[in-house]
């Protein structure tokens, strides 16, 4: 699998396939090496967890699993539409990720 993924932590993106298909979240980190992200609110699972310490809380908590990049697509901040990415080269030698619909440059 490649290291290189289409998707970084701060992305808006949607999720194309799976069990919350057509949500939209915020991507806390991106896993590179595995190719999974996480996203707030997206793939929740619960955990039993037992308190530690004198006094912690224990009980069912809900928390996010990562999720393949294959299967989430970026939003463009200015289409506010799921897009391709493409990247390019400026003349100072920056790389850049573009939004392949309208061309504005994703922020990074």
């Amino acid at each position: 699998m490649s290291n290189k993924l289409h998707i970084r932590t701060g992305d808006t993106v949607i999720v194309l396939s799976g069990k919350d298909k057509g949500k939209k979240g915020k991507v806390i980190s991106a896993m590179p090496s595995d190719g999974k992200v996480i996203v707030e609110g997206i793939s929740m699972a619960s955990r039993h967890t037992k308190p530690r310490k004198q006094g912690q809380q224990g009980g069912i908590l809900k928390r996010e699993t990562p999720v393949y990049a294959c299967k989430l697509m970026v939003v463009c901040a200015k289409c506010g539409e799921a897009a391709r990415t493409g990247k390019k080269v400026l003349e100072s030698g920056e790389k850049i990720r573009y939004c392949k619909k309208c061309g504005e440059m994703l922020g990074d």
